[in-house]
């Protein structure tokens, strides 16, 4: 998994509520169980007019020329919220998404997003609107900034950086590009040292063994 540290992006509105992961990704887009082929299906029921011919939507934001490139998403309350579907991620991340930020994410969204490396934040609604305001004056100039090292957001000298809360196994694993799994590896020594230790202290609990 590619480590995230900082990510300088377009950012594109979206802050409609409970957006769930059959909008994000719908079923009948499932073509594949890869992580690839999922882009062209990512909000086909907004995206386009006719999915099946792939006719876009030219009032759906995600097609506006000025928001062309965007890899960041601001989003509404309890986004990502409806089946576990884990396309719904990796849709967004074959799309160019690094990042969504909304005031809330669906747990096991979120869950997908961190073991995918998708960053998500959670802020509150009348901070991303302030972002909302300076980006649309000029999208593709005004671009935000996400730092993960000091956990804040960025518009470049028109607003005073945002501070933003991650759980600190959350932000070691995007940092490190690391998995449940290769988070539980580096700590294999530890691991090692308490079942020596335990096998002292409670060996019939090891009976049997190897």
């Amino acid at each position: 998994m590619t480590p995230f540290i900082q990510h300088l992006g377009v950012a594109v509105p979206l802050l409609r509520d409970n957006i769930d992961t059959d909008t994000i990704i719908p079923s009948r887009e499932m073509r594949t169980v890869s992580r690839s082929g999922l882009a062209d299906g990512l909000f086909a029921p907004w995206r386009y007019t006719d999915a099946d011919s792939r006719r876009l939507n030219n009032a759906f934001v995600l097609n506006a020329v000025q928001f062309a490139g965007a890899s960041i998403l601001l989003a509404g309350n309890n986004f990502g919220c409806g089946s576990s579907r884990e396309h719904a991620v990796w849709a967004l991340m074959e799309s160019g998404f690094r990042v969504v930020i909304a005031p809330s994410f669906a747990t096991i969204f979120r869950n997908n997003a961190l073991r995918n490396g998708l960053l998500t934040v959670e802020l509150d609604n009348p901070l991303i609107l302030r972002i909302l305001d300076w980006v649309q004056e000029d999208p593709q100039r005004h671009r935000v900034g996400v730092d993960l090292e000091q956990c804040v957001l960025t518009c470049d000298t028109a607003l005073a950086p945002i501070p933003f809360v991650i759980a600190p196994p959350a932000r070691l694993m995007l940092l490190k590009g690391l998995d449940e799994i290769g988070l539980t590896e580096r700590s294999l020594n530890s691991i090692a040292a308490f079942e020596a230790n335990d096998r002292k202290r409670r060996p019939w609990v090891w009976l049997g063994s190897a």
